[in-house]
């Protein structure tokens, strides 16, 4: 399905791929400075490479991209499977020195049920909410923002499933990861981060501010601010 939906379950090979990866536990934990510093260097990474003007504006699309390895990773095989890896953040472990998609080592065994229920309690209570926590300790970066982002990336992998879906002829597939989607939008911090069939986000990851910037394909702005474009229309 891409890179995105993909999960290491051995540790990497030897050599420049080898990395550092770190249980997530430990970043999400914040006990120890040093456990922060993987995620400092992350962001500092996104934004030197983007020219980002904020270094809030590398936070977020730091943030974006981690938040659609969880989502992909979990949603993916819930859908075709109907399980998926448990993922504890114990098990799961991450190098922030990598590029883009985030990397994911998986040291775990066990799986769960490919419910909503499940899928919430573990991404969005045992992955975004700590990362969220985290974030804020890195940097001033707004919460509707990042929740914003989870809607997206979740909204996001939907997309490539049920796009995969309908190119494999398994348009059960695509039934089973809309219905477990539109139940995890049912949530107070992710209801009303997308809107309309296209699930068009409401809030912006600022992306939009790099020099090489655009907007994102489900960009809450039509045109991006400050070009004078804005006060258009929408596009129908």
């Amino acid at each position: 399905m891409g890179g995105f939906f993909a999960l290491r379950t051995a540790p990497p090979p030897a050599g420049a791929e080898r990395g550092d990866h770190r249980p997530l536990a430990r970043l999400y934990a914040g006990e120890d400075p040093d456990d922060d510093a993987p995620l400092h260097a992350r962001v500092d990474r996104v934004a030197a490479r983007l020219g980002a003007p904020e270094r809030r504006v590398g936070a977020s699309v730091a943030h974006l991209g981690l938040a659609a390895r969880l989502w992909s990773t979990a949603l993916g095989p819930a859908a075709l499977y109907g399980r998926f890896p448990a993922l504890d953040p114990a098990d799961l472990r991450w190098d922030p020195a990598l590029t883009s998609p985030d990397d994911l080592w998986w040291s775990g065994t066990g799986t769960r049920p490919g419910t909503v229920a499940a899928l919430r309690e573990a991404v969005q209570e045992a992955h975004l909410v700590p990362l969220h926590a985290a974030f804020a300790r890195d940097g001033r970066i707004s919460p509707r923002l990042l929740w914003g982002n989870a809607g997206s990336a979740l909204a996001g992998a939907l997309r490539e499933l049920t796009r995969w879906a309908r190119a494999h002829d398994r348009p059960e597939a695509a039934e089973r990861a809309a219905a477990l989607a539109q139940g995890l939008f049912d949530h107070p911090d992710l209801t009303g981060t997308v809107r309309g069939p296209a699930l068009r986000r409401t809030s912006c990851c600022l992306y939009y501010r790099c020099p090489s910037g655009g907007l994102c394909g489900d960009c809450v702005f039509d045109h991006a601010p400050g070009t004078g474009l804005e006060g258009r229309p929408p596009a129908p």
